[in-house]
């Protein structure tokens, strides 16, 4: 493996429950957990230490979105809907009663909300109007993650079903269905810079489909348990997996090759299962959520 040098900056506390939700803001020097215990808190990476709570819910948040354009934060409250914070306010400004179902994912694409949810429907929320525009019932499990290819106005969804399946953004049409993982898929990620799109799941393996042919182009097992989730840099040279193993793992994308492990014995890194991880537009360090409660910071030299 390359000799990358991992450095943990910091280890933010305050959550009082496992962390499942991460997402960068709008400005890309802060960033956004969300937790079992209800709470979403915003983190200032030019001064970690001191969170700020943005909103507390009565159920657990396992999904986060930011609305680019409009600097609208999205939080998705298990059991009931969604609620829109006003970011430039950091007020709620509205929110909708759409689910009593878990929601997994959410997207935000041009002026509507894409919200993955447990019984297996992506519902479309029409942002201006504040109101639900469709219900797409895909399948009968749940839909787990989602990744947009803006180049060509795909969204990729992965599914406890084991499938991945794409829809075009515009018209809302099925248009592939990607088999391959035994297991949910939990992971999903389309290259900044190539024709690929990378899933992973319960099944511990990374998948590579070229975005053309829709054809798998290659298979690793990566991880010994699951994996949680996948985040390219934004140049498109590397990704990073996080697992259930307790580890995270750096990937050239080019080779699709192991180059850096990132644990617990090596680096002193999260003591549970690592749920998602961001690599940081604002200065490419890395971020990573845990059930141990816990955020760590990461200085990465490749």
């Amino acid at each position: 493996m390359a000799d990358i040098q991992v450095t943990k900056l910091h280890t933010l506390t305050g959550h009082n429950d496992c962390i499942y939700a991460l997402v960068e803001g709008c400005d890309p020097r802060y960033f956004y957990t969300g937790s079992g215990d209800g709470m979403v808190v915003e983190w200032d990476l030019l001064n970690p230490k001191d969170g700020k709570l943005i909103a507390k819910l009565p159920h657990s948040v396992y999904a986060l979105e930011v609305d680019l354009k409009k600097n609208l934060l999205f939080i998705g409250h298990n059991f009931e809907g969604i609620h829109v914070i006003d970011l430039e306010n950091n007020k709620e400004i509205w929110s909708l009663k759409i689910t009593d179902q878990s929601i997994f994912d959410m997207k935000a694409i041009n002026n509507e909300l894409f919200v993955a949810m447990g019984d297996g429907v992506i519902a479309v929320i029409d942002i201006e109007k504040k109101s639900i525009k469709k219900h797409l019932k895909l399948s009968s499990k749940s839909a787990r993650v989602m990744a947009f290819d803006k180049t060509k106005s795909k969204l990729a969804i992965g599914f406890s079903d084991h499938s991945i399946k794409i829809i075009n953004t515009k018209d809302y049409t099925p248009e592939q269905l990607l088999n391959g993982h035994s297991n949910s898929v939990f992971a999903l990620g389309y290259s900044p810079t190539q024709n690929m799109l990378v899933s992973g799941g319960r099944d511990a393996t990374l998948k590579f489909w070229d975005t053309d042919s829709f054809l798998q182009t290659n298979n690793v097992i990566a991880h010994m348990f699951a994996i949680n989730y996948l985040c390219f840099r934004e140049d498109g040279m590397f990704f990073i997996t996080c697992s259930m193993d307790k580890s995270m793992k750096i990937w050239d994308a080019n080779e699709h090759k192991l180059l850096k492990v990132i644990d617990k014995a090596r680096h002193a890194g999260h003591g549970t299962s690592i749920n998602k991880v961001l690599w940081s537009t604002f200065n490419q360090t890395i971020i990573s959520i845990s059930d141990d409660r816990s955020i760590s910071i990461w200085k990465v030299d490749i």
